[in-house]
């Protein structure tokens, strides 16, 4: 069953970016940064076609933006992109209010789709969420901005561990939601191995209108070995678009040797290493692209952690072996 928008376009089956953000100096968002970072993608003739970016996602700090600020990041995405592929609007807010607010916000700016992440902030919704026993502490809240917004929705699952899911949202609340909320037409693969495999094979029984789209970039070629890759989100095309699309078109045309050709050459063993520390995954991704020359800056706003020595180290070797182009006169930051 394929998912259109209403232009047409296959919104679900798609490589969506999770946008990091560019910050000036003062830690303020770049907005001449995030037009060239924009520009990155819609100038790849692949991407343009196949892809989608995503404004305001976990990867582009929506946590510590304003209200203000993130509708101007999305507004600037809109523009930069100009219907070349579809935009999806990070909803994420405090408060389940706000929350709503912005996907009404995001719906009347022209975005084609909303990108949900899970409520956080409590014990209650957080670490100690039961969301096998308690679906409707996101549940209602995705429900609410379903409401005011009737766009296709793509959601972001992650919660607390459990197994074999990992960190992505068990199988009953996640066949539930997407039995309740038709406009969910992605599905963010944020699991284990082990429970991606499971959930992936009931979505197909249960729910073949959701697209699963791989996050872990680290997997996407057991993944795509398998069929359980419809699309991506994920914050790796920052750092290695080129190659990454040259992998996927491999599949695509069923030339398998290619496909594990570019893999074995770096890829895998960089992709191994930004996702080796979760706590440290979003940092590496903006290092990743600074060292690559399309962000200004590594830096993040705090509380989120500044950037290490030994990661940049890293980071560049792996980069360099890949055979990705990176700025060499950058200094450790």
């Amino acid at each position: 069953m394929e998912i259109v928008n209403r232009d047409g376009r296959d919104i679900a089956r798609r490589l969506y970016t999770a946008l990091v953000l560019p910050l000036d100096d003062r830690l303020q968002v770049d907005e001449a940064g995030l037009r060239k970072l924009v520009r990155y993608y819609t100038d790849h003739a692949g991407f343009a076609r196949h892809g989608g970016l995503i404004a305001n996602p976990e990867a582009g700090e929506a946590f510590y933006l304003t209200r203000e600020e993130k509708r101007r990041v999305l507004e600037i995405v809109l523009e930069e992109a100009h219907g070349r592929m579809p935009v999806l609007a990070g909803t994420f807010a405090w408060t389940t209010h706000e929350t709503v607010e912005l996907a009404a916000e995001a719906k009347a700016m022209g975005a084609d789709g909303l990108f949900v992440v899970p409520p956080a902030g409590s014990m209650d919704v957080s670490i100690a969420w039961d969301s096998v026993r308690y679906p409707e502490v996101w549940l209602d809240q995705i429900k609410g901005q379903d409401r005011v917004a009737d766009l296709p929705i793509f959601t972001h699952p992650v919660t607390n561990a459990s197994q074999p899911w990992g960190i992505g949202l068990p199988l009953e609340p996640t066949l539930k939601f997407c039995r309740e909320v038709p406009n969910i037409v992605g599905w963010k693969m944020t699991y284990a191995y082990p429970g991606h495999r499971i959930l992936a094979r009931a979505m197909r029984e249960h729910a073949p209108h959701v697209a699963l789209l791989c996050s872990s970039a680290h997997f996407f070629h057991e993944y795509q070995s398998v069929g359980n890759f419809d699309g991506t989100i994920s914050g790796s095309w920052n750092y290695a678009l080129e190659p990454m699309f040259e992998h996927i078109e491999a599949f695509r045309r069923n030339d398998f040797l290619t496909a594990r050709r570019i893999w074995d050459d770096g890829m895998a063993r960089l992709h191994e290493y930004i996702y080796s520390e979760p706590g440290r995954l979003h940092v590496r991704y903006k290092i990743a692209a600074w060292l690559r020359g399309l962000v200004s800056s590594p830096r993040m706003r705090p509380p989120m952690p500044a950037a290490r020595p030994e990661e940049i180290a890293r980071i560049r070797s792996l980069m360099q072996a890949t055979g990705l182009p990176i700025v060499e006169a950058r200094p450790a930051a």
